[in-house]
């Protein structure tokens, strides 16, 4: 008796089972509290910076695509429809840094190819003061694709400046969870003491953002 089998899975059933895969892991992950959240998300992205598909699809062509530019960017993004988690690859042309700042959510992030540089910083202050904030620089590192991840708490406890002040190009990824206050975060200016609220992202995060469909993320080849 010949028994009847199901056709094995094309290429594009495959891919939208790994895409509805990582995206209920996110989503999964972003419900959790802070504490059990970030270790999560430390895991997923430096598993992610690993992955060939994922360098292949996303990675590669950011770096072809940021040949010619002179600032950093977020080259592709996934949003969840409910604002849950968001998942960004961010380019770093050589000699380019953020301003320092915070999150009004937790976030992590891993060096996906070149190298790039954190600067964390301690406020002192005890934030009654409008506009004010005096910082000191906690502690600097330098990320590679095998270094694993940074995680940042919300807040205050997360104040730094991510940058690539080598001479390659440098790509990471970044994973947020949902935010907690209706800001994105808040910019500071130690040079002043001051800080003030930044209510989405910033002109030059987004100048050249765009969405795409969920990135296919499988098991890390090899």
């Amino acid at each position: 008796m010949i028994k009847a089998t199901s056709p094995a899975p094309t290429n594009e059933e495959r891919k939208k089972g790994a895409l509805a895969q990582g995206a209920a892991e996110l989503q999964d992950l972003s419900a959790q509290p802070t504490h059990l959240a970030l270790p999560r998300a430390a895991a997923f992205l430096a598993d992610l910076v690993q992955d060939r598909s994922f360098l292949r699809s996303h990675v590669r062509p950011a770096l072809e695509e940021a040949e010619d530019a002179d600032r950093w960017y977020v080259a592709r993004r996934w949003d969840a429809p409910d604002k849950s988690f968001s998942l960004q690859v961010f380019v770093w042309p050589a000699g380019t840094r953020t301003m320092i700042h915070d999150h009004s959510s937790w976030g992590a992030y891993a060096c996906a190819a070149g190298t790039v540089f954190e600067e964390r910083y301690e406020r002192l202050d005890d934030g009654s003061r409008h506009e004010h904030a005096r910082l000191e620089e906690a502690w600097h590192l330098s990320w590679r694709p095998q270094d694993g991840a940074s995680t940042v708490l919300p807040g205050n406890g997360g104040i730094h400046s991510v940058g690539d002040p080598y001479e390659e190009t440098a790509v990471s990824v970044h994973l947020y969870g949902p935010r907690l206050e209706e800001v994105d975060g808040r910019d500071y200016d130690p040079s002043r003491d001051y800080v003030c609220d930044r209510l989405d992202d910033s002109a030059e995060e987004t100048d050249r953002t765009f969405d795409q469909n969920w990135p296919v993320h499988g098991r890390r080849e090899g």
